[in-house]
């Protein structure tokens, strides 16, 4: 198993292969998907186009390509789950975080099948992709308790249709995620997805809308979900659900009710 670690957009970025890691060329181009989204879209640089333009510096008409082209995928996805994926801060202010670390990861993953690197897994900050297998095996990518970060609710094989895991919550950043107080209805959400962009985006638009939305995604996209509640129960779609339940950490099932998501 060879690893290769580097850090962008304030977290850290890893790839996994079952064999030799990719030549170098390709990992610099895996690596410059990250680099080249932070400078373009982070708040925290203060030369980024994006806080240029929140500064009325540069109109968002004017903005380059590659900005029009992520303003214009996230405004989408703001469309399409009735405002529960939000591409502005309470405040205003335009805010692409996020679309942008999922779109790096999807980059980078056809970078690495470009070049021929057909198994491997990428994992940004807890949002996983993979491509083939970890040799004769699938890949497998735990779930962290959010009350317990020491601990695992469970661990899902990404084969098949499941190439993406993307989880959103409160246990790393706090607060984060802007939605109404009353559709709080949960600590983390977990989603399983075809690709890293659908899990990413109706992971974030689940913990803003709750309940609500994950019937409404659930029912929309080819998608499972694990959501674990402010009263600690989890949610989990019907397929994946006996799945979960086999695999809970030791106590774990004590402590929790497991109703489904539908």
């Amino acid at each position: 198993m060879s690893r290769s670690v580097f850090t962008s957009m304030g977290t850290v970025i890893s790839l996994l292969t079952p064999g030799p890691q990719p030549a170098a060329h390709v990992m610099a181009d895996v690596e410059r998907e990250f680099y080249d989204r932070d400078q373009r879209f982070s708040l925290y640089r203060a030369d980024s186009e994006i806080s240029v333009i929140a500064r009325g510096g540069l109109p968002v008409v004017s903005a380059s390509r590659a900005f029009r082209s992520t303003l214009n995928r996230a405004a989408g996805w703001e469309d399409a789950t009735h405002g529960a994926f939000r591409t502005r801060t309470p405040d205003g202010v335009l805010d692409l975080s996020g679309l942008v670390k999922a779109e790096a990861l999807e980059a980078a993953g056809n970078r690495l099948l470009a070049a021929g690197d057909a198994n491997w897994l990428l994992n940004a900050g807890g949002d996983v992709l993979v491509a083939g297998r970890n040799g004769p095996i699938p890949w497998a990518v735990g779930i962290v308790d959010p009350l317990d970060k020491a601990a695992l609710i469970t661990s899902v094989q990404l084969e098949g249709q499941w190439r993406a895991l993307a989880t959103s919550g409160i246990a790393e950043r706090g607060e984060h995620i802007w939605g109404p107080p009353d559709l709080a209805d949960f600590l983390q959400v977990s989603v399983l997805a075809p690709d890293i962009v659908t899990a990413d985006v109706l992971a974030t638009s689940i913990m803003a809308g709750g309940r609500q939305t994950l019937e409404a995604c659930a029912s929309r996209w080819d998608i499972d979900a694990l959501c674990v509640t402010r009263d600690d129960q989890l949610f989990i779609t019907p397929r994946l659900r006996a799945h979960v339940t086999a695999a809970f950490r030791s106590g774990a099932a004590d402590r929790r009710s497991v109703p489904d998501a539908s």
